[in-house]
């Protein structure tokens, strides 16, 4: 399983990689000289590499969910999810 970990979380690739996980960042593949400045840019690298997308972008989410594509979606809802769960266990 590739993964993709868009602009806003670069650094989760190294993470993710130290745990065995096969996974690049918008970030650093845009400093090789990859083109990934729009969201349709990086959406399609995804899909074309068979990438597993994490984004915080909601339009970067839909667009994965309206094509079928994998992703993991970081938006308010998620985190609020995370942060209630945790609240739970008090």
């Amino acid at each position: 399983m590739k993964i993709l970990i868009d602009e806003m979380d670069d650094g989760w690739d190294e993470k993710l990689q130290e745990l065995g996980f096969d996974a690049y960042s918008v970030k650093k593949l845009r400093m090789e000289g990859h083109k990934l400045r729009t969201d349709y840019s990086v959406i399609n690298y995804a899909k074309e590499n068979n990438m597993i997308l994490v984004t915080r972008d909601t339009e970067s989410g839909q667009a994965c969910e309206e094509n079928n594509l994998p992703y993991v979606l970081l938006d308010n809802n998620s985190i609020f999810n995370i942060v209630l769960n945790k609240l739970k266990n008090y």
